[in-house]
């Protein structure tokens, strides 16, 4: 995303539907950029001889539902498309790979549903007689590199995307606020800059 060159003494909130909808697409790249760190650490995570579970299953799950919050349509109609995805310069079934990915997120997000194991009851009998109960359980398999390669890389493609559909959006707002007077734009609640650490503002 573009930033300004400089740092404003002021920022003022603006409420337009143009601003609106570009805070949408800001949300929308952040959710991609996480899609992106949780596949780099997937990868490193999946290359150790004994991952582990639960940190794969955390990484796992946090991209998938980012990934998916992307697409969701929203109010102002900024979320993501099929058609999006149609678009983008991968080889290979990269729709069918997203559709996939949306099936798995149900499952992971299921509340109902464990994903990482499925168990069982069964009986233990000695000479037909009943001897206790024993449960059992099968595990998922953890997902493997190459999914998370295909993920990390459609989230790439797409956050490059929303990306340049940001900088048109700025360019909009930008265009509307100049309109207004000095006066106009003092009725507009300040926005308080949070301060960063080693930075000026």
């Amino acid at each position: 995303m573009t930033a300004p060159s400089e740092t404003p003494r002021t920022v003022r909130r603006v409420g337009s539907p143009a601003a609106t909808a570009l805070a949408d697409l800001a949300a929308i790249f952040d959710d991609l950029q996480t899609v992106l760190l949780c596949c780099e650490r997937l990868v490193t995570q999946l290359s150790v001889p004994e991952p582990d579970p639960v940190l794969v299953e955390s990484l796992w799950t946090t991209a998938l539902l980012s990934y998916t919050r992307a697409f969701a349509p929203g109010g102002r109609g900024m979320g993501l498309t099929e058609a999006d995805v149609e678009g983008l310069e991968l080889e290979g079934e990269v729709l069918a790979w997203h559709r996939m990915v949306r099936q798995i997120k149900k499952h992971y997000a299921d509340p109902a549903t464990n994903p990482r194991e499925t168990f069982e009851v069964g009986v233990a009998v000695s000479d037909g007689v009943p001897q206790g109960v024993a449960i059992t359980s099968t595990r998922q398999d953890l997902p493997d590199t190459l999914s998370v390669h295909q993920t990390g890389a459609i989230a790439y493609q797409l956050s490059q995307l929303v990306d340049r559909r940001i900088a048109e959006h700025q360019a909009t707002v930008l265009e509307g606020v100049k309109a207004l007077s000095p006066a106009e734009l003092e009725t507009l609640d300040e926005v308080q800059l949070t301060d960063v650490p080693g930075g000026d503002a």
